[in-house]
């Protein structure tokens, strides 16, 4: 359940290669998160929470830049490609 959730996190995030210790006890919390029973020891849950939580912030942190693109981004690919097709229409027409 979580662990799964944390994996795939850091799997998007790609740092298991940039920070392999933080990633693997952030795994390993999320696992002992996951191996307690939801009803037992509350305050040793929200300790082990707590402590993920701050690590998962510092992977946060960590990442490295994705290449994503934003919606100003996409505003200067499209003006970019009316441009092109502009001068396309010039040169041969």
């Amino acid at each position: 359940m979580i662990a799964d959730e944390v994996g795939e996190e850091l799997d998007k995030l790609g740092v298991t290669s940039t920070s392999p210790g933080l990633a693997a006890v952030a795994l390993r919390l999320a696992a002992a998160l996951d191996a307690i029973d939801p009803g037992d020891a509350p305050t040793s849950q929200a300790v082990v929470a707590d402590k993920l939580a701050t690590i998962l912030a510092r992977l946060r942190a960590l990442a490295p830049v994705q290449e994503e693109g934003d919606g100003v981004d996409d505003i200067g690919r499209k003006r970019e490609e009316r441009r092109a097709k502009l001068l396309e229409q010039q040169q041969s027409g």
